[in-house]
């Protein structure tokens, strides 16, 4: 039997939204796509989110703030759920996550590097020719 006191009242969706840092909108996106379960309803028929939920969105924003796609969050919350997907599984779906975000590190990395050496080139003064412009439209021939 749970403890009473270790849960609080259901919430209205503005509520949880507070509670979980998510979005009112965005709640409900989530609940049209499947991350998260129909709540229960209020004799009234507002949305009522317990704990478990507001936990979930919780759990949902942090995936998101670490860059996983719905889909990946989907696979996560199946573990979580206890579906059948295994840790392994989960820790796999996780290195391909990370593998992708050191691509766009390195790509940011080259990116920062380029817009250094352009920024070097400049020296501000107000000539008929810009080093960054003609960089760019020099750039514009080759390859992007």
């Amino acid at each position: 039997m749970r403890d009473p006191r270790s849960e609080t009242a259901p919430l209205t969706r503005g509520a949880a939204a507070a509670r979980s840092g998510c979005n009112g909108e965005t709640i409900r996106y989530y609940e049209r796509v499947g991350l998260m379960p129909a709540p229960a309803r209020s004799a009234g028929g507002h949305r009522l989110y317990d704990d478990v939920l507001v936990k979930r969105l919780m759990f949902i924003r942090r995936a998101r703030s670490l860059g996983f796609s719905l889909d990946e969050i989907r696979g996560l919350l199946a573990l979580a759920d206890g579906g059948s997907d295994s840790c392994d599984e989960v820790k796999g779906l996780t290195q391909g996550h990370l593998a992708e975000i050191r691509r766009k590190i390195a790509d940011l990395e080259r990116i920062e590097t380029v817009l250094a050496g352009m920024v070097r080139q400049c020296d501000a003064a107000t000539l008929p020719d810009c080093p960054i412009i003609d960089t760019l439209f020099s750039a514009a021939d080759g390859p992007a």
